[in-house]
């Protein structure tokens, strides 16, 4: 249930009703808007009328949530979130954009790139040190020295880093070393790593399973704030389809819908969704005129040569073009880039 306060209401009028519901058993989460103050109930309120706090001059309006995720509904929260990842705003009009290689791979590599997208514009860097790929024998990843390559990297040039984690065990680790930790599609329904996400206050980019629904990805997402963690970012991919000429089928429709049903920002990442360079940057392009809150783009000095992924890595001088070209869309849409 939801019971949503009149602009001006006083503390101790919050505090009481608060206080009343409190002494049912029933949680309390308060989410303090722009105009008003949303009181979030969560536990059995069957036994609750909502008709009888909107006798409360002071309540505005009081219902029930349908949706299974409380905390990441619209309804709980009205504005949009937005999240800080180490000074940069996603979720705000400025659009937030991702770069860096699929892998990480040598100390050089990490340094030219690391300037090389900030020029052009990128916001954050990415790497991954730990790489969940399908075949054993693909390359892992450089594990924790990989971590501390990207750290070194991207902060070197005054870019917050985000990288993936694969298992609880290193999220102290990763909380050190990373501004963003992302979950990645693989480990979207991993729920003993989410319930663990959520005892941190580290922003968490949360990427969609491979066929996963929208309920679905959005419940993994309250797994995360249940454990009192609201800093999320959700993470449109791609998801598994018949379709077999591209990677995966990136599902555009999927950002104004969870931007009607949830508060969260919602990021597109192209390159992953196509598995193929050529496509990301008309994807990109679209997936910021359906209102996307920032992109995720694979960059590689030579993808010819990349450890992982180079098929669908952007060369930094395509990456600088895509940038500019995305000003005028971004404007269009009411963004900054």
């Amino acid at each position: 249930m939801i019971i949503a306060m009149r602009p001006g209401t006083p503390d101790s009028e919050i505090c009481r009703i608060r206080h009343i519901l409190e002494e049912k058993g029933l949680r309390v989460d308060t989410s303090m808007g722009q105009h008003m103050t949303v009181l979030g109930v969560l536990g059995d309120t069957s036994g609750l009328n909502p008709k009888d706090f909107e006798g409360n001059p002071w309540v505005e309006k009081a219902a029930r949530v349908q949706e299974p995720y409380k905390r990441a509904s619209r309804l709980f929260h009205p504005d949009d979130t937005v999240v800080d990842v180490g000074g940069v705003k996603v979720g705000g009009k400025k659009l937030a954009v991702i770069a860096g290689p699929c892998s990480v791979e040598t100390r050089d590599q990490m340094k030219e790139l690391a300037e090389d997208v900030k020029d052009a514009g990128a916001s954050m860097m990415r790497g991954g040190a730990f790489k969940p790929r399908t075949s054993p024998y693909s390359f892992q990843g450089l594990h924790e020295e990989g971590l501390h390559m990207l750290e070194e990297a991207g902060h070197g040039a005054g870019l917050p880093v985000v990288t993936e984690i694969m298992s609880a065990d290193k999220i102290e680790e990763f909380e050190k070393s990373a501004d963003l930790i992302q979950v990645g599609a693989r480990n979207m329904q991993n729920f003993e790593l989410l319930k663990e996400l959520g005892k941190i206050r580290k922003p968490i980019l949360l990427k969609r399973g491979l066929s996963a629904t929208i309920e679905e990805w959005l419940l993994a997402a309250e797994y995360i704030m249940a454990g009192g963690n609201p800093n999320v970012i959700l993470c449109e991919r791609g998801i598994r389809t018949f379709e077999t000429y591209t990677r995966n089928t990136l599902d555009l429709s999927a950002v104004p819908a969870v931007k009607k049903l949830s508060h969260l920002p919602v990021i597109v990442d192209p390159s992953h969704a196509a598995g193929l360079w050529w496509m990301v940057a008309p994807l990109a392009k679209a997936a910021v005129a359906v209102g996307a809150d920032g992109l995720i783009i694979e960059v590689h000095q030579d993808p010819d040569h990349a450890l992982c992924d180079g098929a669908q890595s952007l060369k930094p001088k395509k990456f600088a073009r895509l940038m500019e070209e995305l000003k005028p869309i971004a404007a269009a849409a009411g963004r900054e880039c």
